[in-house]
């Protein structure tokens, strides 16, 4: 008995013990995660990897953190993905008009959805069908796993106001490709970021901003624009959190696939995140002091009625140049219907 109790023995000791790959990545942003939807990056897209990983053990990742701008700024975040600076990190679309022109279509087509989960999800469908949207990520040698969206705008200013007639010259600041809504209104467009918003309103810089409230509320611009005139203005798409290529294709494909569900899996959270936690964040920012003044009906139809022609002055540039800017505005404000949405101005037609 003792010798076959030896013979198991050693016969279990001779299959070989599996170990664990640890993979070492970098995951960074330029801003700060109490920003939401950078923050969901790390408790929503890394943890649903860890997770799913897990599930196998065959691997782990050991994360290196770099958010809030520990290794570039807003207007370096494609840059840094693509040439490997980070691995992993939040591509800020607005700011990159020149290289994701595609992605500026939402925003050149404003006020199209009041529904920012929906709006996710067109995008996320024409990431998945649309070649030109797809080919315009990937040619700067990553791959895109999430993708983000922007809660409703309004407007934050020192001073409440009676509606968009008011904002007649102003200096507002907006993040690149959004100061094209402030076009027809008489307000100057002050280029910035949710990093630079609270300093340029604090020295003068602008009058105020047009932002979102998730953004809004974790960098305190009710401190220094106490005035949220609400105009529950669309929201739009803002960029996607990407893997620079060479990384992905060195990695494993269990660990591939992990990424490619946990960031469907950021997607959508992010999109319900956005919807549930909008109206939180504006009664935070009351409790803490700021004044909502709700604009009188019909002020949203009248601002953009105030806009030129922004669709076509963005999209017929990009056509000389072979860009099928028209046809993407067109199915993105058709995916946008098809799901129940009215435009607040048909922008393709």
């Amino acid at each position: 008995m003792t010798y076959l109790r030896g013979v198991v023995l050693g016969a279990l000791l001779a299959v070989p013990v599996h170990a664990q790959e640890t993979i070492s990545l970098t995951v960074a942003s330029s801003h700060p995660t109490v920003v939401p939807w950078v923050g969901m990056i790390k408790t929503h897209f890394m943890a649903r990897t860890d997770e799913i990983l897990a599930e196998t053990g065959n691997y782990e990742i050991a994360w290196n953190e770099a958010f809030g701008g520990q290794l570039y700024k807003a207007n370096a975040t494609l840059s840094s993905v693509e040439e490997g600076i980070t691995d992993i990190g939040w591509v800020f679309s607005f700011l990159e008009q020149a290289k994701l022109p595609l992605s500026q279509a939402s925003s050149n087509a404003p006020f199209a959805t009041s529904n920012p989960a929906l709006q996710l999800e067109v995008h996320q469908e024409l990431l998945e069908t649309n070649e030109a949207f797809r080919n315009e990520w990937e040619q700067y040698n990553l791959k895109v796993l999430g993708l983000t969206g922007t809660d409703l705008y309004d407007l934050y200013l020192k001073e409440p106001i009676g509606g968009i007639d008011d904002i007649d010259g102003m200096k507002i600041s907006a993040p690149g490709v959004l100061g094209n809504w402030l076009r027809g209104t008489g307000a100057n467009a002050v280029d910035g970021a949710l990093t630079t918003y609270y300093t340029d309103i604090q020295t003068g810089v602008s009058d105020g901003v047009l932002t979102l409230a998730l953004g809004a509320l974790p960098i305190k611009v009710y401190e220094v624009a106490p005035y949220i005139n609400r105009f529950d203005a669309g929201g739009a798409f803002s960029g996607a959190v990407a893997i620079n290529r060479d990384s992905w294709d060195s990695l494993p494909e269990e660990v591939q696939n992990a990424m490619i569900e946990a960031g469907q899996y950021y997607t959508r959270e992010h999109g319900k995140d956005l919807v549930e936690r909008h109206e939180t964040a504006m009664n935070k920012m009351v409790e803490l002091g700021a004044t909502i003044v709700d604009m009188p009906e019909g002020e949203l139809i009248k601002w953009v009625n105030k806009m030129p022609d922004v669709a076509s002055d963005w999209a017929d540039p990009l056509e000389a140049r072979g860009i099928p800017a028209r046809d993407f505005l067109a199915a993105y404000l058709d995916g946008v219907r098809a799901r129940g949405e009215t435009p607040a101005r048909d922008w393709d037609k």
